[in-house]
């Protein structure tokens, strides 16, 4: 059973982690090895290092206990340590977990991922979002014989690799060429679609989106982009990589009935495994394989692609979400803390300030000033006195492992936190401030 953290006495005590940062800022560049962990995305008062997690809870290196609400960067759906996915784990990685041809569970995880996304005929397994999609965007590539890549512009993130990260304000590096081969459409917007593909006719190899963030697709427009995309001679890609798996068994494809060309998956596949999938079209796929009379394409070819834990532990999460009721657990919960921080921004006066936004499985929190624009400080007061209440909340990630209890307690911590923010608003940021604030993870200069 997952206790709760202990309840009112102030978190404060980082002096292990402060001594740390100092030493992994020498060693590590960034003193992280993912942008969205490093230390200008927390306050300066916040645990620097985890050292170990159960269910919806983690320990950092302090002794201080948080209820999670970044899950593993949305990878770790079920709970951390969950106990039937790390025992596959286990138990498979004592028989060996590379070999020098493939292992016999490559088959069985394959089968098990093809019966659950519909639109997958062939399926390719990786450790990383970024290795799926960037193969997506090769093997689109290849099959149109283009080079040009639509992305869109209201998504976050799609790869670490030269194609996507040289559309950001991190482009350093990448050479003019290469940035100048993506372009950019508008969520939701159709017309913006239309007019890429006519200012860039028979150049555009593929389309890549998510099938959602905070907003949900109006009218047609997941299957309006697809035929345009068709309609041009462009591979149609759902990036799937938060979405499968949280939306429900079948990715958000099945919710919003579409079958796209190639789709990708990871994070919550693997319950914070490093596994992902591209999955798609035999016709397409085939091309990255052996059967083909065309010009042959180096499709993710990688060393540990198909490590046997890993594959293990993935196959033991979807086991789960198919038998058990993960979806809808996530879905619950979400409405459940949804409903108690819209009591609190009520109770607190703070509801042209502070909000939630997305699906109930997949939620986030913005922070607005006094002026109503979108505030990095008042994310960082935020932030600030939600770690004090024992809460690690970059977002509003739900698992599988949050309890009621957990929605309650976090409800009743966040309503402080916003008492807190309303006095920051009358009163200034700067006087309620502990340091300096966040910053966004894409900015030119540090």
């Amino acid at each position: 059973m997952i206790h709760s953290a202990k309840p009112r006495s102030f978190i404060t005590d980082f002096s292990r982690s402060k001594s740390l940062q100092q030493k992994s800022h020498a060693l590590i560049p960034g003193g992280a090895h993912t942008y969205a962990k490093g230390d200008d995305q927390y306050p300066e008062q916040a645990p620097g290092f985890i050292v170990r997690g159960k269910g919806s809870h983690v320990w950092d290196v302090d002794g201080n206990e948080y209820i999670e609400y970044g899950m593993g960067l949305r990878s770790v759906t079920l709970g951390h340590a969950y106990d039937s996915v790390d025992e596959a784990a286990y138990r498979e990685m004592q028989k060996g977990i590379n070999f020098t041809r493939p292992a016999l569970i490559e088959i069985e995880a394959a089968e098990k991922v093809l019966s659950l996304i519909k639109s997958g005929e062939m399926v390719k397994f990786a450790k990383n979002g970024s290795d799926v999609t960037t193969a997506a965007v090769k093997l689109a590539r290849a099959y149109t014989g283009r080079n040009m890549v639509a992305v869109c512009g209201d998504h976050p993130f799609f790869s670490v690799d030269d194609w996507f990260i040289g559309s950001t304000a991190m482009s350093a590096g990448i050479p003019e060429r290469i940035q100048s081969m993506s372009v950019k459409f508008s969520y939701n917007d159709i017309d913006s679609v239309r007019a890429m593909f006519a200012q860039y006719p028979d150049q555009i190899a593929c389309l890549i989106m998510e099938a959602e963030t905070v907003h949900p697709p109006q009218n047609n427009f997941l299957h309006e982009v697809k035929q345009v995309c068709h309609e041009n001679g462009a591979l149609f890609i759902m990036d799937e990589i938060i979405t499968g798996f949280r939306w429900a068994v079948g990715g958000a494809q099945s919710v919003y009935d579409i079958v796209p060309d190639l789709s990708t998956f990871g994070k919550a596949m693997g319950n914070g495994f490093s596994i992902a999938a591209l999955v798609g079209k035999r016709e397409i796929m085939e091309l990255g394989g052996l059967q083909h009379d065309r010009e042959r394409v180096f499709l993710l070819s990688t060393t540990y692609g198909a490590e046997t834990h890993a594959l293990a532990a993935a196959i033991a999460t979807m086991n789960v979400y198919e038998n058990e009721p993960v979806i809808e657990h996530l879905f619950a919960q979400g409405d459940r803390i949804r409903e108690g921080i819209n009591q609190m921004i009520v109770a607190h006066n703070v509801g042209d300030y502070f909000g939630v936004m997305g699906k109930p499985c997949n939620q986030i929190y913005y922070t607005l000033d006094q002026d109503g624009e979108r505030s990095q400080s008042f994310r960082t007061l935020f932030m600030q006195e939600t770690i004090k209440r024992g809460l690690l909340m970059p977002s509003l990630v739900i698992s599988y492992s949050h309890s009621n209890e957990d929605i309650d307690r976090t409800v009743e911590a966040i309503g402080e936190a916003l008492a807190v923010y309303r006095k920051a608003l009358d009163e200034g940021v700067e006087n309620y401030l502990n340091g300096r604030s966040v910053q966004p993870v894409f900015r030119k200069f540090n």
